[in-house]
């Protein structure tokens, strides 16, 4: 597995100033209509260009990761002008942090109830090799482990607990959002990838449902009712469940007679 190493590198104003005096010097010698300084003007001309392709620019929060016909040579980190192994490639790696908003995915909860969810993940790379050479892609590799993390920690969990007690995915949003962070820094590392942050953005039952279970939540929040009383409870939930319009019942708790 590769990893991020430190390039070696010359400064590139130095470096420019010897492509100037070398690319002169050539022409100059050029304009001696003699053999030997043309000889010699070709050589510092070719001296000049190759100086060239060794120059680059790195950005604020950048890094250059720096290859030599295939082979991995090392990483640029610092901003700045510099020069480096001549007809070498380098391929720009952002360090900045950076926001992935998922969309909202359909999920089953624990229970098997069908629900929305969505987050936001908080990244930057820190690790340039490991973004570039160990995944294809490693920001298509960020959307797509985010959803799968995602999907896998909403599988554990009920949606809410009607006693208040234990787990779940709207009464321990701190929780589920460390869990997402943890489970996430572990599937990113092999890209290099740190996770700052996750966060839940939207999450609720599914609209095909969302009705029936608010219904279902009145119903089962409901405490030591009589048996006539939770007759009256039953039919008035059960007509609002198979109504073909939304229905707002009115919830009868007293007495039959």
């Amino acid at each position: 597995m590769l990893k991020e190493k430190q390039l070696s590198y010359l400064n590139g104003f130095v470096a420019l100033l010897f492509f100037i005096a070398f690319a002169g010097a050539g022409v100059y010698l050029f304009t001696i209509a003699t053999p030997l300084p043309i000889i010699l003007g070709a050589i510092s001309c070719v001296i000049a260009f190759v100086i060239l392709t060794g120059l680059t620019i790195v950005q604020p929060n950048q890094s250059a990761v720096v290859t030599f016909f295939g082979k991995y040579l090392g990483v640029i980190r610092n901003s700045g002008f510099y020069m480096v192994t001549p007809f070498s490639n380098r391929k720009k790696v952002s360090l900045r942090v950076r926001n992935f908003n998922s969309a909202k995915l359909k999920v089953n909860d624990v229970n098997g109830n069908p629900i929305e969810i969505a987050t936001v993940v908080v990244f930057s790379v820190i690790d340039s090799a490991k973004a570039l050479f160990e995944v294809d892609e490693y920001e298509t590799f960020v959307e797509i482990q985010s959803e799968t993390a995602l999907r896998h920690v909403a599988s554990k969990y009920p949606y809410d607990q009607l006693d208040g007690n234990g787990f779940s995915l709207r009464g321990n949003t701190e929780e589920i959002a460390q869990e997402l962070t943890d489970e996430l820094q572990n599937r990113l590392a092999i890209a290099g990838v740190k996770v700052i942050e996750s966060r839940l953005t939207h999450l609720a039952y599914s609209t095909e449902i969302a009705s029936a279970m608010l219904q279902r939540l009145q119903d089962e929040s409901v405490v030591e009712l009589d048996d006539e009383r939770k007759a009256a409870m039953i039919n008035n939930l059960l007509v609002a469940v198979v109504s073909d319009r939304s229905a707002q019942p009115i919830i009868n708790t007293s007495s039959l007679y």
